[in-house]
């Protein structure tokens, strides 16, 4: 039976409102007060109905809720035969709720529409070598599956063959969308947008990118910040409070329908609710945009932030070294890079990589007796030829002469911020190149957005020599940089800051930065949606875009700005509310509950304004 009734709360309300007219068009426009009366009394019963089997089911679990309030109140407004502020209240209190849920529902949309874009089949290859359409959960890791054009990818695989353009909006939240050919990596939940591609499965289900990105916003908008949960505490106690309140007022004044309407003006509904509102719709409006913020607890950090540390590498950088300054000291220089490229091919060293990059197509030589040494570089035999690739030092130990204008364009690539590999062949330098890893594009505006957001100080470290650092943080209008930087050196940094009363947020990969990320009150992971870049940071920047991270900052400063504006709207009404009662004649029952509900509705659509939030 009480199932039954609050499955049809909204029937009933549609049934009080109506009756509620019947009523006063009886009395206005026929002067037939038992009509009037009749009305008014089933309104009331069947309004009160709802409430009082909620007010039931929070006293079992010994909490006095706002739903007591009001039944008490009805119950005493229809005791003693205030019937039209019993039937109205009952009305306003149904007909609130229903709009607060409406409105509440679609401060949820984010994680909605995560939902929806969840893929539901797939095409998958079967041992007769044909591809039948199955339920995305009959999918397993090893599968081989199509995917055609318009098609969600249903699981996180690699692209065996085929080639076409995909959409990532649902895990980065950028919408350009992103060329995938074969070895390349896509994600559950994203769209083909042309072509077709085979692919094989490598996490399916919860473990995909998607899975996790939905567990994580489900978790953030269900956790409780601090906020919440100082206002649940206080309605613990407030809620009684008022009933307290009520019945000293009754005892003083034996005016019974006073007690009654102070019951209705103090309900703390729109305190209960203005604050999970803003996170709601403040978390939902982030995974919009690629960015992740895991629970509550980070948005109160992240928006009092003072000082902001990155890594260098893959964070305030690209992390894919190029050659970017070059000398030669030969005549042969096309044989001497076919060497130097023969070489570097055998090492799978970052700075061999951009060196082969940068030759490009040439002769293929066979490199005999490789010698690696650590720290130094590469000694091998090509064609008859002694070569050595490496650093200054190698070069010494290999007892290479180097001439002014050598040292001096050493010296020259150093200041510029270059690691060096120097190539000799037969004891001699031929070609010195400088190398370096390009600064993002946008990273400087997005530094000083970051500075115009209030955060005080803007802090390298890195494990590049100091020159380098220095160097980017010169271009970049950094406050501080470290070079030389060890993991450990780096956690020490962070704690030291945490020490002086700083609140620090750390900004890198994910994978190396690791203790950084979590020892850092928020740890923000450039992490391109990555297992560990998700599992060990506070908030992540689903596609590894700098630009994100103002947005996040941003959006954290205005969530608790708006967390604060929805608990001055609902304490201020309440106080005008019961101000009202004692010094004013024109303060009742209904006009209260129709404050009260209006008081609801305003911190609701105030805390949906975040889920239109964009950086100016």
């Amino acid at each position: 039976m009480q199932r039954a009734i609050l499955k049809s709360k909204n029937q009933i309300t549609l049934v009080s409102g109506i009756l509620i007219v019947i009523a006063f068009i009886s009395k206005l426009a026929f002067n037939n007060l038992d009509i009037f009366t009749w009305a008014l009394v089933i309104a009331s019963i069947i309004g009160v109905a709802p409430i009082a089997i909620q007010a039931y089911q929070a006293l079992r679990v010994k909490v006095v809720s706002i739903d007591v309030l009001v039944t008490i109140a009805v119950l005493g407004a229809f005791l003693i035969q205030n019937f039209e502020e019993s039937a109205i209240v009952t009305f306003l209190f149904l007909f609130g709720a229903y709009l607060e849920l409406r409105t509440l529902n679609k401060t949820r949309s984010a994680i909605k529409e995560l939902t929806e874009m969840a893929p539901e089949s797939a095409l998958k290859q079967m041992e007769n070598g044909e591809f039948e359409e199955v339920e995305v959960d009959e999918v397993d890791v090893g599968d081989i599956l199509l995917v055609k054009t318009g098609a969600k990818v249903p699981v996180d695989g690699t692209v065996l063959s085929g080639e076409g353009h995909i959409n990532e909006a649902s895990i980065t939240g950028e919408s350009l969308p992103v060329t995938k050919k074969k070895n390349s990596g896509v994600f559950a939940g994203t769209i083909l947008e042309n072509g077709t591609i085979q692919i094989v499965a490598d996490r399916v289900g919860e473990d995909t990118t998607f899975g996790k990105i939905i567990e994580l916003v489900e978790e953030a908008q269900d956790s409780k910040s601090e906020a919440e949960r100082f206002i649940d505490r206080f309605s613990k106690w407030y809620t009684p409070a008022v009933l307290v309140l009520s019945a000293i007022v009754w005892l003083i004044s034996r005016d019974i329908e006073l007690a009654i309407t102070i019951l209705v003006l103090g309900c703390p509904g729109a305190l209960v609710i203005g604050v999970p509102v803003s996170n709601v719709a403040g978390i939902g409006n982030g995974a919009r945009h690629g960015v992740l913020l895991k629970g509550s607890e980070v948005i109160r950090d992240f928006s009092r932030l003072d000082t902001m540390v990155f890594d260098k590498t893959g964070t305030l950088t690209i992390g894919n070294p190029e050659v970017a300054e070059v000398e030669t000291y030969t005549d042969t220089n096309e044989d001497i890079l076919a060497y130097l490229s023969s070489v570097e091919k055998e090492s799978d060293h970052p700075l061999a990589k951009a060196v082969v990059d940068y030759i490009g197509e040439t002769k293929a030589y066979t490199v005999d007796k490789t010698d690696v040494v650590k720290g130094g570089g590469i000694v091998a035999e090509v064609d008859g030829h002694r070569v050595a690739v490496g650093n200054v030092a190698l070069m010494e130990e290999e007892n290479v002469a180097l001439n002014e204008k050598m040292r001096k364009d050493i010296e020259r690539f150093e200041k510029n911020g270059n690691s060096l590999v120097l190539t000799s062949v037969d004891g001699e330098l031929k070609v010195l190149m400088g190398i370096r890893d390009q600064i993002r594009p946008g990273v400087r505006e997005d530094l000083q957005r970051l500075k115009k957001l209030g955060v005080k100080n803007l802090v390298v470290l890195s494990g590049d020599n100091q020159g380098t650092v220095d160097l980017v943080a010169k271009e970049l209008g950094l406050t501080e940089a470290h070079g030389h930087m060890l993991p450990e050196d780096k956690s020490a940094y962070i704690k030291k800051l945490q020490d002086e009363g700083q609140i620090v947020a750390f900004v890198g990969d994910g994978v190396n930065d690791s203790p950084s990320l979590a020892l850092a009150q928020i740890g923000i992971a450039m992490g391109s949606g990555t297992d560990v870049a998700i599992e060990t940071s506070d908030v992540v920047l689903m596609n590894s875009d700098f630009s994100r991270l103002p947005h996040a900052l941003g959006l954290t400063k205005s969530i608790a700005s708006n967390m604060l504006q929805n608990i001055i709207i609902a304490v201020g009404v309440v106080l005008v509310l019961l101000a009202s009662v004692f010094f004013s004649d024109w303060m009742n029952m209904s006009i209260g509950m129709l404050v009260h509900e209006g008081s609801i509705l305003v911190v609701i659509i105030n805390g949906m304004r975040l889920l239109r939030y964009k950086l100016r």
